[in-house]
């Protein structure tokens, strides 16, 4: 199929308009009947997230009432689909919210050459341009858009939960046709997708192999990694028995543990050992797979062997994290081959390993104690699955013993736990889901804190997360300044990008401390903000202004917010600001800000649930809605008696739309059943969105 605007396959040159021409003309003819399309984007809509916010200011300013629905697509879904000539290169995600039919109704089929496939009610839309296939299923291979489609339909496994992924066969023309490109004389980029295709099936042969390992070589300058399908050059050579398989694991060292897991030997086993004991905690999962193959098939016995080893060799902390990891996967993995259990059942086989590894003798103390931070949020869910009218998906189990590992993994918890604290060097998405466990803070979380910014291999992530804890519930001392500076200055002074998190960059609470508490390195920190250099800082100088405020910090973020910027915490930091140098709850001082015009409403709403509690505000650049702690702050919005009907009726909107309503299943760590009926009988309380508020269970 063609349009006017197309040209045969292989002749993009010849087209009068680009792709992105043609599609952009298409969008604009779209919209109307309570169905939005936001303008293409620039760089300031990165994400998903960003893209709602659009869509909510756009909403607003166009003053729509009723349900909208909206589509649009980010700066990222544009630089994977489009190349510098604006011609499609790859598929173009649609995002949306509001109703999918709406929005399903509203895309239609897509600008003629192209078609728009719909993903499903929790998947984006995708766009691309219509190819021929010959009668085997097969692309003219000049046509690039018809033979990247075929090679995604080869990459797509046959399941998606499966505890290892796997392939449909290729037909017999499908595989000579792939073998006839690997033939032509093409380069390793040009080659990389064909590797692939085959050796997910291994069918590369040992002649293509051994070509491809040629040409590699003739590239030394390139770093191996640098060519994205090397695994499957590795994997066919290791599969094959060649030597040449350990020259390439030399020069890709740790990297090559994944693949050295697929094909086990014993010098498999002795190269990952090597790697996860030298510290990488990726090859720790591939030495316990290797140890199990080769000496020790039982997972615990394996990963106490393992741990032993990591003891003696003072290897890296990370170290025996991964092999707590490696060991409660492997025991899942276990556990769903036995019983053919799918992905949502090992989740929660997998919290009962949990429970049980916090008391399992057979595990040395340092493991155990791994087990019970993780078993922290779990235990309740063990336990209510256990008692699951109807049945457990724990099968295999019994209801009893279950009941009584978790009540021995009870009493024995706090002891495991006392002195001990998160991981700091885990993603940014696993520590702010357990934000709010820091609301309040123990005598013992304040020494650990405390413990971990004088430690000089704390990470800047760490530090951000330790220091914001400490500051904004008032236990941060001179003692926290002194630790960092000058020591550590010039590390602090690095980018590190905060606006996904809830807790700012360590030198900006770091200059807010100093500032309060009239450290002499206030000065020079102040200093180092308003120099020219690095020019990172720019985006977040302003935030500093929450350290010792003053009405001329105060007017110089108001003159801020009430431009046209981009907002990653000035607002919330000149609401802070507002309320100390007023001495007020900052709740008060947002909600008096409801309609101010130059105000971003938006930025606003999001704010007015960041501020609810002043003794940790959430810094995040947007309402997460996978988050207990945006959860715990929108109800108590809504609920607050000496707020407006709007502040109220936002943060009604804020729990309406979260995922502990919305989709439960989302959240990590899941909610239990009485915490989902809890949240939903609060909901129900306001079913009318207003009227006075109900307690929140």
């Amino acid at each position: 199929m063609t349009s006017p605007d197309t040209a045969p396959p292989g002749q993009r040159t010849t087209r009068r308009r680009s792709d992105l021409g043609t599609i952009k003309a298409w969008w604009r003819e779209l919209g109307g009947d309570g169905f939005l399309v936001l303008p293409p984007p620039n760089r300031a809509r990165y994400t998903q997230s960003e893209g709602h916010g659009d869509a909510a200011e756009l909403i607003e300013a166009r003053g729509l009432g009723g349900p909208v629905s909206f589509a649009y697509w980010h700066w990222q879904s544009h630089r994977h689909a489009f190349d510098r000539s604006g011609s499609l290169t790859g598929e173009l995600l649609l995002h949306w919210g509001g109703d999918h039919a709406a929005v399903a109704a509203g895309l239609g089929e897509g600008p003629a050459g192209f078609r728009v496939v719909d993903g499903g009610p929790k998947s984006a839309f995708r766009l691309d341009r219509i190819t021929a296939r010959d009668e085997a299923g097969l692309p003219d291979p000049e046509d690039p858009d018809g033979v990247r489609q075929f090679l995604a339909a080869l990459d797509e496994p046959l399941d998606r939960g499966a505890l290892s992924l796997r392939y449909r066969p290729l037909s017999p023309a499908e595989a000579a046709w792939l073998h006839e490109r690997l033939s032509d004389s093409l380069d390793l980029s040009a080659a990389m997708r064909f590797v692939v295709a085959l050796e997910r099936r291994d069918a590369l042969t040992i002649e293509e192999a051994e070509r491809l390992l040629a040409s590699w070589r003739l590239e030394r300058e390139r770093p191996p990694a640098e060519w994205s399908a090397w695994r499957e050059l590795l994997h066919a050579l290791l599969r094959h028995d060649r030597e040449e398989a350990w020259e390439m694991v030399t020069g890709l060292g740790a990297g090559a543990s994944g693949v050295l897991r697929q094909v086990p030997s014993e010098r498999a086993l002795a190269a990952v050992r090597a790697f996860a004991l030298a510290g990488d905690r990726g090859s720790v999962h591939a030495w316990l797979a290797l140890h199990r193959s080769i000496r020790e098939p039982d997972a615990v016995r394996a990963a106490a062997d393992l741990a032993a080893e990591l003891a003696t060799s003072a290897a890296p902390e990370n170290s025996l994290r991964g092999l707590y990891d490696a060991l409660v996967g492997a025991v899942t993995a276990d556990w769903r081959r036995e019983t053919g259990a799918d992905h949502r059942a090992g989740l929660s086989y997998a919290a009962l390993a949990a429970v049980r590894f916090g008391t399992d003798e057979r595990l040395p103390h340092a493991l155990r104690v791994l087990a019970a931070s993780a078993a922290r949020d779990q235990a309740d869910l063990v336990r209510e699955e256990a008692l699951r009218p109807g049945g457990s998906v724990l099968v295999g189990t019994d209801s009893a013993e279950v009941l009584a590992t978790v009540e021995r993994y009870e009493a024995v918890r706090d002891g495991l736990l006392s002195g001990t604290g998160t991981d700091l060097t885990a993603s940014e998405g696993a520590l702010t889901r357990l934000w709010h466990r820091y609301r309040t803070l123990t005598d013992t979380d304040v020494r650990w804190l405390r413990e971990r910014v004088a430690d000089p291999a704390t990470g800047l992530q760490g530090l951000g997360f330790c220091l914001e804890l400490l500051l904004a519930h008032g236990k941060a001392t001179e003692a926290d300044v002194e630790a960092l500076l000058p020591g550590r200055f010039k590390d602090l002074t690095k980018t590190y990008r905060t606006t996904y998190t809830e807790w700012r960059h360590p030198l900006v609470t770091l200059t807010c401390l100093a500032l309060d508490l009239g450290h002499p390195a206030a000065g020079k920190l102040v200093s180092w903000w308003n120099g020219a250099r690095p020019v990172w800082k720019d985006k977040v100088r302003l935030l500093t202004h929450l350290g010792a405020p003053d009405e001329a910090k105060a007017a110089e973020l108001w003159d801020f917010v009430t431009r046209p910027s981009h907002d990653v915490g000035q607002l919330m930091t000149w609401v802070l600001v507002r309320a100390r140098l007023d001495k007020e709850h900052p709740l008060f001082v947002a909600d008096r800000l409801l309609g101010t015009p130059g105000v971003n409403g938006h930025v606003l709403r999001r704010v007015l649930i960041g501020v609810a509690d002043p003794e940790q505000p959430l810094w995040h650049y947007s309402v997460s809605p996978y988050s207990r702690s945006w959860w715990q702050r929108a109800v108590e919005v809504a609920d607050h008696p000496g707020l407006s009907p709007e502040a109220r009726a936002i943060g009604l909107h804020v729990a309406r739309e979260h995922l502990l309503i919305r989709n439960p299943d989302q959240l990590d760590p899941k909610p239990t059943q009485a915490e989902r009926e809890a949240a939903r009988a609060w909901l129900d309380g306001h079913a009318d969105g207003q009227g006075e508020a109900t307690p929140s269970g």
